[in-house]
């Protein structure tokens, strides 16, 4: 999974805390962790195309969340991220080399690919049952101070 996925959700705790009535740039999205605000607006971007967020344009354009954190998923936001694939692909290499068998005689599935999918499917399930508000209250637990913080180090813009 790429950092992508980190940046957009923090992002969306972001801009949670620092409310609806405001559009936040990418660029100052980026400066506040200090990453890259070309790579975190293409983040931003992928997740406007799927609804996560809204892209507002204009001088006080930018960012914001376009529906409540109780209404995204942390795999919403990794599919928007990371698009919907599977993490593991199997090629059937144990069809290849010197211990492949006859052809057809790989009726069965690879014990691999169905480890790697079961494995799979309990990530995808643990990650739809959880929402950023899941998220949000968590962090506002470890870190009381950080809603303000945010909101504040925005506002002095």
């Amino acid at each position: 999974m790429s950092e992508g996925v980190e940046w957009a959700l923090h992002s969306c705790l972001n801009l949670a805390w620092i409310g609806p009535e405001r559009a936040v740039p990418a660029a100052r999205l980026a400066a506040y962790h200090e990453l890259p605000a070309a790579y975190l607006n293409k983040q931003l971007q992928a997740l406007a195309r799927v609804g996560i967020v809204t892209s507002v344009s204009g001088p006080k354009g930018g960012f914001r969340l376009a529906r409540g954190l109780d209404r995204i998923t942390l795999m919403d936001v990794v599919t928007a991220v990371e698009g919907p694939d599977e993490a593991f692909r199997c090629t059937e290499i144990r069809q290849q080399g010197p211990g492949a068998g006859p052809s057809g005689s790989y009726a069965a599935e690879c014990a691999i690919a169905g480890a790697m999918g079961r494995a799979e499917l309990a990530w995808r399930r643990e990650l739809v049952s959880q929402t950023l508000d899941d998220v949000r209250e968590r962090a506002e637990l470890q870190a009381p101070a950080a809603p303000e913080r945010i909101r504040q180090w925005f506002a002095d813009a």
